[in-house]
């Protein structure tokens, strides 16, 4: 049975356009991790309500070609936080254009900091506390 991907809201979506495409024709990873880097600091920057740096990235995995045209969906959750970091996982998912034949397209782990006004790290906020 094929994986099915997440019921939850993509943290962002984009259209893969020819520009973002490598010399074979299918859409560069580099763009992949760009756009994989963003929908991870959009759902820590939520989190820690302010800025929210990439500091480190790992274990990715590219698992299917995206082609150009087809819909990207980059799914972002937080799976761990420290005092100030944050670890997010982002799963990335294709669909083609004209169709609805989905598939896991690649994964990979963000890691963020929160950080103040004074560009220093700074403690998230624990959960049901106020900064008051």
């Amino acid at each position: 049975m094929a994986e099915a991907p997440p019921s939850s809201a993509p943290a962002i979506r984009a259209t893969a356009m020819a520009c973002d495409a490598n010399p074979y024709g299918k859409i560069f990873v580099g763009w992949l991790m760009g756009q994989m880097a963003l929908a991870a600091g959009s759902v820590a920057s939520r989190h820690c309500g302010g800025r929210a740096p990439v500091v480190a990235a790992d274990g990715f995995n590219f698992t299917a070609p995206v082609a150009i045209g087809d819909e990207v969906s980059f799914h972002a959750e937080i799976t761990a936080t420290g005092r100030t970091s944050m670890t997010v996982a982002v799963a990335v998912w294709r669909r083609d254009r004209h169709g609805e034949h989905t598939e896991r397209a690649a994964s990979g782990r963000f890691t963020l900091v929160s950080m103040g006004a004074d560009d220093r790290p700074q403690p998230l906020q624990e959960e049901g506390s106020s900064l008051g």
